[in-house]
């Protein structure tokens, strides 16, 4: 009876798509596992996929696979929020099966703020606006709050977690905060706005704050609901520029 061998040459599999930290609701919905070529690659060969052990994918090589990496696709059905690991098996004729090492990964399905609605756009109706003092709402931020900065407070959401990073945006210019702590889970997030940001978002009757999250697996929350302030008026402290692209917002790609 033929055994089954961990043969050194076999390489680890690898995810073809997936953020570098783990596996994200995006990445679950079209999971592929890339299979490296390898010593004594033949048409015909078998490589089987398992997940968590469980058998999910196979391929028979046909004389084109022969040198090239081969993707099998997991089913959305097998990932599940956690930890997993996944290995192949290749099976040729004449020889005993051939396992891979085999790989762990971290799987997060639920996204800061709870999913956004397709619908809705670029805007989670589930995450509540900043929270800015009220006086400055109602009377905007004149010269001398402009010199002082302005605190900004934005509230625990729905699966915060540590090293969660989150991305403020003032107008048309962006903060990136530093990544969540563990002890900032379920806290409100105190933010102070400096005067050189203010002064680079420049004047605006109705300038636009909001923020958006970024999980450690890279779900993305999408930009919280706008709060909007009156910014400025004639002072030469303040120096208007000519409004950016909104591309400077955008949330960071990993």
């Amino acid at each position: 009876m033929q055994g089954i061998s961990n043969k050194p040459e076999l390489a680890a599999p690898s995810l073809a798509q997936s953020h570098k930290n783990g596996i994200n609701i995006t990445s679950a919905a079209h999971l592929l596992v890339d299979v490296a070529p390898y010593p004594g690659m033949d048409e015909g060969d078998l490589i089987e996929l398992f997940w968590d052990n469980c058998y999910v994918a196979s391929r028979v090589l046909s004389v084109h696979d022969v040198g090239n990496t081969v993707s099998l696709r997991v089913p959305e059905s097998f990932i599940a929020h956690g930890a997993s690991h996944f290995h192949y098996r290749i099976m040729q004729v004449g020889q005993g099966a051939a396992l891979s090492p085999a790989v762990r990964v971290q799987i997060k399905l639920d996204c800061p703020g709870g999913q956004p609605s397709a619908l809705l756009g670029d805007e989670n109706q589930s995450l509540a606006p900043v929270s800015i003092p009220e006086t400055i709402c109602r009377q905007g931020v004149n010269p001398n709050q402009i010199k002082r900065g302005v605190p900004v407070t934005i509230e625990p959401y729905l699966n915060m977690a540590a090293d969660d990073e989150i991305t403020l945006r003032w107008g048309d210019v962006r903060m990136d905060l530093p990544k969540l702590k563990a002890c900032d889970v379920g806290q409100p997030i105190r933010v102070w706005v400096p005067p050189e940001i203010i002064v680079e978002a420049g004047e605006d009757l109705r300038l636009e704050v909001t923020y958006c999250i970024l999980d450690r697996v890279g779900n993305n929350s999408r930009w919280a609901p706008p709060r909007r302030l009156k910014i400025g008026g004639a002072n030469p402290y303040l120096k208007v520029r000519p409004k950016a692209m909104l591309m400077a917002a955008e949330p960071r790609k990993h």
